[in-house]
């Protein structure tokens, strides 16, 4: 009887000559995808300050004016739309879907660009790293010929994430975190719905005893050896009241941030192929921004780019802002970022943990919830709502918090799982994405 062949262990697969040669096309493929998605970085920012600082200031506004939108979304929409109706790639994946699908072929890649540069600086309240990522696919292909992606397709899908995370790799904050989103996707995908209930079950068991760890530390003075730093984060110990208002808030972010993933996903059904209608959108886009800078009288700049800098300006001075501005950034991002998901081309991920953010911070002036965790709540779970994947939005969470977060574990563990949990009552399974599967009709 013929012996069972026997699994290759773990050094035969690093060794062997096939997994050598990947690491090095992959080390080399990184060195010029990096230095594009950095260039293409630094253009989409120097337009985005153009538009909303230098164009304001030359004539003659010290910020940008409450109508500032209208003009700039309607111009987005005037051209976004051939591209995403009449060029190969149609612009990119079509951010209502979320990340997935196949990579983004060469051929795809001039339309993700003009696409996002079209959009992006103008403000659709989307943000870079879905076209990072597609970008960074379709420049790694370019080193495989065409019949070879033909015949090794599994080739292609490791050539373009790797090009994907290359060009991801820092707008997060971490290297690490693309890699673990990757990880966790790839998961999600081999082992389908039901690998979460490995992973849920072990973030809650795992978050329990980091509290029950952290609190049996603080409370007795014994140590246990674990990793650490020497100095002490910033942030105090999440107390009983941090718990009892941020697991209901990261409830509440979890279902609005599903709400505005399934109205781009009606959006993205209504609009179709027709150029029009995303003008439209673009318009309805630039009111909710007009809207938000009338309602608060503050800067329009604030609701309508990805959410990078306001996230930053949240943080830094979150008594800056008023109970009823933080609801209107809320409101009219998740309006306007709804629409933006099923018209426009962006990344969903940088605006939904801005709208967590804001959520968080007006929560933080609950009685008995501290400022720090409740924006550290809101953004594990608006992050987590974001991407369907719950260690990448605690990851990314921890890398934004930097010193506060081990102290703050146990508190976004919870909420992340809270998050999740919320938001697959309103957020379905998704079909794949069409939009870039084929070159867009002639006629559209």
């Amino acid at each position: 009887m013929e012996q069972a062949k026997q699994p290759a262990s773990l050094r035969q697969i690093l060794l062997a000559p096939g997994t050598l040669r990947l690491l090095a096309l992959s080390a080399l493929i990184g060195i010029p995808v990096s230095l594009f998605a950095f260039g293409f970085v630094s253009l989409e920012h120097e337009l985005q300050h153009w538009v909303w600082h230098t164009a304001p200031d030359l004539l003659g506004y010290s910020r940008p004016p409450w109508w500032w939108g209208l003009p700039t979304l309607t111009l987005a929409g005037l051209l976004a739309a051939p591209i995403i109706t009449r060029m190969t790639g149609a612009g990119g994946h079509v951010p209502a879907y979320g990340f997935g699908g196949p990579p983004t072929m060469p051929n795809e890649t001039l339309s993700v660009i003009l696409a996002a540069l079209a959009c992006l600086p103008l403000g659709v309240m989307l943000g870079p790293e879905a076209p990072l990522m597609a970008i960074g696919s379709g420049l790694a292909l370019l080193s495989i010929r065409a019949a070879k992606r033909a015949t090794e397709p599994e080739l292609a899908t490791v050539l373009g994430m790797a090009g994907s995370t290359a060009a991801i790799s820092t707008i997060f904050g971490s290297p690490l975190i693309p890699v673990v989103m990757v990880l966790e996707g790839a998961a999600l995908v081999a082992g389908g719905a039901r690998i979460l209930v490995l992973i849920l079950p072990a973030l809650v068991a795992s978050g329990v005893g980091a509290l029950v760890f952290t609190g049996f530390g603080h409370w007795t003075g014994l140590g246990i050896g674990a990793l650490t730093l020497p100095q002490e984060p910033g942030a105090g110990l999440p107390d009983a009241g941090d718990f009892l208002w941020g697991i209901p808030m990261a409830a509440l972010i979890g279902v609005l941030v599903a709400l505005g993933k399934s109205a781009g996903l009606r959006v993205h059904g209504w609009v179709g192929v027709s150029a029009q209608r995303i003008i439209l959108c673009a318009v309805a886009v630039g009111l909710c921004v007009t809207a938000y800078a009338l309602t608060t009288g503050r800067s329009p700049e604030e609701v309508a780019l990805s959410g990078q800098n306001t996230v930053g300006q949240l943080a830094a001075d979150p008594s800056a802002w008023g109970v009823g501005a933080l609801v209107a950034l809320a409101l009219f991002k998740l309006i306007g970022w709804g629409i933006a998901l099923g018209s426009l081309r962006g990344g969903p991920i940088f605006p939904s943990i801005m709208i967590g953010a804001a959520i968080g911070i007006a929560f933080g002036s609950l009685p008995g919830f501290g400022m720090a965790p409740a924006l550290a709540a809101g953004i594990c779970a608006a992050g987590v709502a974001g991407t369907r994947l719950p260690v990448t939005g605690v990851v990314l969470a921890a890398a934004l918090l930097g010193k506060e977060s081990p102290t703050l574990m146990p508190l976004l563990v919870l909420s992340a799982v809270t998050a999740l949990l919320a938001s697959a009552l309103i957020d379905r399974q998704r079909p794949a994405d069409p939009a870039h599967l084929q070159p867009a009709p002639a006629d559209a």
